[in-house]
């Protein structure tokens, strides 16, 4: 079907569409995303007045206030997880790798195995685990069997941090409290649904 088009300049959606790379710095708590305050007028949202918009122009509206709503979506429940971790100094990039390594059972992993079980390029990879380095967090160690690859292993500060953080976060219920364990359950069918049909699923 060919979408309905006009010569009319689209007017802003008042709503920020993400890139999906992760920042080194903390970010902000929802309520301060610079850029996308939360709406002036009690039960207005812009993201449906952005398909109104849309629905006037194009079509597959649907689509359109799907995808702006999971980009919208995300950055609230970054916040509140990244707020979570304030008081130990933390990235939600730096506390995933931190508890990757607190599941492996030597507390230590290759940093190319976490480049793969963290979805990051190794470049990410490595600007990680320097910030965790400079906290004293993790160290890097030569692999006992192989020389060519090195390894990153928690400290026993890591240690402490990556459990203390975890319980935080867990008490923050991650963003999503709101929902009840049967809305997650549907959330996550959803989401993995499309990561699967776009290859993110091995």
């Amino acid at each position: 079907m060919v979408g309905k088009q006009t010569s009319a300049k689209l007017k802003p959606f008042g709503a920020t569409l993400t890139t999906g790379k992760r920042s080194s710095k903390p970010t902000p708590a929802a309520s301060q995303i610079k850029g996308s305050p939360k709406p002036a007028n009690a039960g207005f949202d812009p993201l449906a007045e952005a398909r109104r918009q849309w629905d006037a122009r194009w079509d597959a509206g649907d689509a359109m206030e799907a995808a702006t709503s999971i980009m919208r979506a995300q950055q609230l429940v970054l916040a509140a997880v990244e707020e979570a971790l304030v008081p130990f100094n933390l990235t939600f990039a730096r506390y995933e790798a931190l508890t990757l390594l607190s599941f492996s059972r030597k507390g230590s992993l290759p940093m190319g195995k976490m480049g793969q079980r963290l979805m990051i390029h190794a470049a990410s990879v490595t600007n990680i685990v320097d910030r965790l380095e400079t906290q004293g967090l993790v160290k890097r160690i030569a692999h006992p069997d192989d020389r060519r690859t090195i390894l990153c292993e928690l400290t026993n500060d890591g240690r402490r941090i990556a459990e203390k953080a975890a319980a935080a976060v867990n008490t923050s219920q991650f963003g999503v409290g709101v929902l009840t364990a049967t809305e997650r359950t549907q959330l996550i069918r959803l989401v993995r649904k499309l990561r699967a049909a776009n290859g993110d699923i091995i």
